[in-house]
């Protein structure tokens, strides 16, 4: 990973200043926010913001200190659930709940709080990571080696029942999954590949289980020194945004591919994004402090807000 840049005011207002993107002729804005901290915190690998409609909250989970954190901006609440295992994603589920990406697999929290494993499936040396609802109520989860070692995660389609495949094997750090307005298209980040790669999504075939994925491409490239492509979301007019690991920035992506905004932050690694609040206008970050030290800067693991950043989707609960 590239070196931590230096930390920069939240209070910094000075106007966008306007560079030229690298591919096309769209003029790319590059933005200081102004930062509102939703939740202070010393996340270790903060990770995967959700926007819950039902219950008006945000849901992000602490990856290595096995948190599950939610946060309801109208009123202030914030709870923390611990899980027995590490947790890459917390979503919501249809009839309340929680569906969790654990380190041996899948499991569920009822609403009355109670787990049980949907899909165990134990690998020495592997954890579950990021992951995403799809429009059908699938879960795309995906996972990675603790030593980041090549090839040794995967991408899989889990169903409401638990039923399970695998879509992509030889992943390094499975990361942001997400889709368009529309559900025809699928992004997906495997972080080394500095990548945000594309899908089509097809009608499902009846002799497939769920929509038919395929035409794997490249949609965009973060250049080298910019940092990592980590976790991403869709806003409502199809554009990508993704937050860079070692970039200290959020980088919004219009929907043909080309780079339009640069979000500069005050903290070297944003992990992920989402949109929420109860017009889906505001912009959730997460961030990590792993790695950083004693000389990480004062808001990196805290959950920040970034209010009017653009209009979100509504997210959909997972099935089971």
């Amino acid at each position: 990973m590239s070196s931590p840049r230096s930390p920069r005011s939240t209070n910094d207002t000075r106007s966008a200043r306007d560079t030229h993107s690298t591919r096309g002729t769209r003029s790319t804005r590059r933005t200081r926010p102004s930062l509102e901290i939703a939740v202070r915190a010393s996340a270790v690998l903060g990770e995967g913001p959700t926007w819950d409609a039902a219950a008006q909250r945000l849901i992000w989970v602490d990856i290595l200190s096995s948190r599950v954190h939610t946060y309801a901006p109208a009123t202030g609440r914030r709870t923390t659930l611990g899980t027995e295992q590490h947790v890459g994603a917390a979503k919501p589920r249809t009839g309340g709940g929680l569906v969790v990406n654990l380190r041996d697999g899948i499991g569920v929290y009822g609403a009355d709080g109670g787990f049980r494993w949907l899909l165990r499936e134990a690998v020495p040396g592997r954890r579950g990571n990021d992951a995403a609802v799809a429009p059908d109520g699938s879960l795309w989860a995906g996972t990675m080696r603790y030593d980041e070692g090549a090839g040794g995660g995967t991408l899989s389609r889990v169903g409401a029942d638990g039923s399970h495949a695998e879509f992509l094997s030889e992943v390094t750090v499975s990361n942001g999954i997400g889709w368009s307005p529309d559900g025809r298209l699928m992004y997906y980040v495997d972080t080394p590949t500095r990548r945000i790669d594309v899908f089509d999504v097809a009608d499902p075939d009846p002799d497939a289980d769920g929509p038919v994925v395929s035409g794997r491409r490249p949609f965009a490239e973060v250049e080298e020194g910019a940092g990592f492509p980590d976790g991403l979301c869709v806003d409502a007019e199809g554009a990508v945004w993704v937050a860079l690991w070692d970039g200290a920035a959020i980088r919004r992506y219009a929907p043909d591919g080309t780079l339009d905004r640069v979000v500069e932050l005050p903290f070297p690694r944003p992990t992920a994004c989402a949109f929420g609040g109860a017009d889906l206008t505001d912009l959730y970050l997460t961030s990590a402090r792993v790695g950083l030290g004693p000389s990480a800067p004062p808001l990196a693991g805290s959950l920040l807000v970034i209010p009017g950043a653009g209009r979100g989707l509504a997210q959909p609960t997972f099935g089971g």
